[in-house]
């Protein structure tokens, strides 16, 4: 009789050996964040700048690779992709299908044609796919979301979202993918707001229709730099959201959810393009090893993480028709 096997991705003891893949600055910070964890060993770099991949490896205590294959084929249990938008589908699939975990950096990818196709790969080799959206996980969020969960702000009413943020020229200009179509997928909203669009599900629910507009204001790029939209969800509440990169010298990132009963606001400083700090995106990871370790579900996974993404293209939509598109 032909002995049972279990897939490697479901017994993970032990040390946790991460790849990373990607070597710009958000790789370096999910190396950091995995270097803060116990038990956590970082263990092959993989990136498309040969120069940054070596450093970043050096400074892990891991191997570098120039093939992707090759990186995926040394023993690890989890890859944590940090490279531009548009590929992040194209290298998570590879890494699904060798039964490995993925946890992707926010957008999931740039359509959700590419993440479906992401999505029904993991489904075929039971892999874990989580996306870096560390916002569920914030504990001034994480409460702001019981609030509204437990009905403590009565029925949902609006809720307001503000990322007006500033983003030098040379931000794009230094960059072979950023404020592109192929490889960023979007501008201000696809990029930077993503966070906040997935927050705003996360605590209102799904979107029925949304009426969005967008402009190129200040940067040489082919997305938008600009944009706002309105949003009307399930639940009969509505949406605003702001979003750019254009605003000298940048404001501090506004949620405001308001139901029947009250109000909540929460502020955070405006983010800048390198991350210092790497507790926000540790939490995900650490969730994430939980999530495998006992089978469950991810803060953030791929379906939930495909739901921005779509509504971001909805937006995008609208502002090419002049009119509102229904999800």
């Amino acid at each position: 009789m032909r002995r049972a096997t279990v897939p490697r991705f479901w017994v993970l003891r032990g040390a946790v050996r991460i790849g990373i893949l990607g070597a710009g600055g958000i790789s370096d910070t999910h190396a950091r964040a995995a270097q803060g964890i116990a038990g956590v060993e970082v263990v092959a770099v993989h990136g498309a700048n040969r120069e940054k991949a070596a450093a970043l490896a050096r400074a892990s205590g891991a191997t570098v690779y120039d093939d992707l294959d090759q990186f995926l084929a040394h023993p690890m249990d989890i890859v944590a992709i940090g490279s531009p938008s548009g590929v992040h589908a194209a290298q998570a699939i590879p890494a699904v299908r060798r039964g490995l975990h993925v946890l992707v950096e926010k957008p999931l990818d740039t359509t959700t044609a590419k993440i479906d196709e992401l999505i029904a790969e993991a489904d075929r080799s039971r892999a874990k796919v989580g996306v870096f959206f560390q916002d569920r996980l914030t504990p001034d969020l994480v409460e702001m979301k019981r609030a509204v969960d437990e009905g403590r702000l009565g029925d949902p009413v609006i809720i307001s979202r503000r990322v007006k943020w500033y983003r030098p020229p040379e931000y794009y200009g230094n960059s072979r993918w950023r404020g592109t179509w192929q490889f960023d997928g979007g501008g201000a909203l696809m990029n930077q707001a993503i966070h906040t669009v997935d927050l705003m599900l996360w605590l209102f629910g799904p979107v029925t229709r949304v009426s969005g507009r967008v402009a190129t204001r200040l940067h040489k790029i082919e997305v938008e730099d600009t944009a706002a939209a309105v949003f009307e969800f399930a639940n009969g509440a509505i949406g605003v959201i702001e979003a750019s990169t254009a605003a000298f010298p940048g404001l501090p990132r506004r949620v405001e959810v308001t139901g029947t009963k009250g109000t909540l606001v929460h502020e955070q400083d405006a983010r800048p393009a390198i991350v210092a700090d790497a507790t926000p995106h540790r939490r995900v990871l650490e969730d994430f090893i939980s999530a495998i370790r006992n089978n469950g579900t991810p803060a953030c996974d791929a379906r939930e993480g495909r739901r921005s993404v779509a509504l971001v293209q909805a937006v995008y939509e609208s502002a090419r028709s002049g009119g509102p598109v229904t999800l």
